[in-house]
């Protein structure tokens, strides 16, 4: 987000024009205050702002004719700011993290890999686990099977898998998403 230092600047990818950018010989006019004083010319429009000591900010660019409205622009570019801080406040990211794993993995390795990915569902990330072949090796998937089945035997518990196992080249994959963990209250 690029936020210009002149007046007129850009504001969350929106570009506002004010006072005299406003290229159109009439508008729609909403005072400071909410009032509504309908169409008038642009010269007219200027001239209620400035007695105020406000700007004129064209809202709705696209109506016919455009809507603006008599307001501190500095004021109105910190309230988008604000608004876009919070609606990312309360946007959450989902991380996918892979696990790698061979077919001929050890019984330890393979202990180790499926602790990892359990750390990282309930950190609340979604994981991929990829079993990769390697020369003759992708004869044998029904390992690679096998090793999936095990990891999602052991995750059962907070997570799901999403879809079916995918083969890409070489390569199995198997996504598992976090399950919601259900918190039982204590008495």
């Amino acid at each position: 987000m690029r936020i210009s230092s002149t007046r007129g600047g850009i504001v969350e990818d929106k570009k506002f024009r004010i006072n005299y950018s406003i290229k159109v010989p009439e508008v729609r006019l909403i005072g400071s205050d909410g009032k509504m004083f309908g169409v008038l010319r642009l010269s007219d429009a200027l001239s209620k702002a400035q007695s105020e000591g406000l700007d004129l900010v064209e809202i709705s660019p696209h109506a016919t004719p455009p809507v603006c409205k008599i307001i501190n622009f500095s004021k109105f570019k910190y309230e988008l700011e604000k608004k876009g801080k919070e609606s990312r406040k309360k946007h959450k990211v989902l991380h996918v993290k892979e696990v790698r794993i061979r077919p001929r993995i050890g019984k330890n390795d393979l202990d180790i890999k499926i602790k990892r990915a359990r750390h990282f569902i309930t950190e609340g990330d979604k994981v991929c686990v990829t079993v990769m072949f390697s020369g003759r090796e992708v004869q044998h998937r029904y390992l690679g099977n096998k090793i999936i089945d095990k990891i999602k035997d052991s995750l059962v518990d907070i997570a799901s898998p999403e879809g079916k196992v995918s083969v890409i080249g070489t390569r199995l994959f198997l996504t598992f998403i976090p399950q919601k963990i259900k918190k039982t209250k204590k008495d």
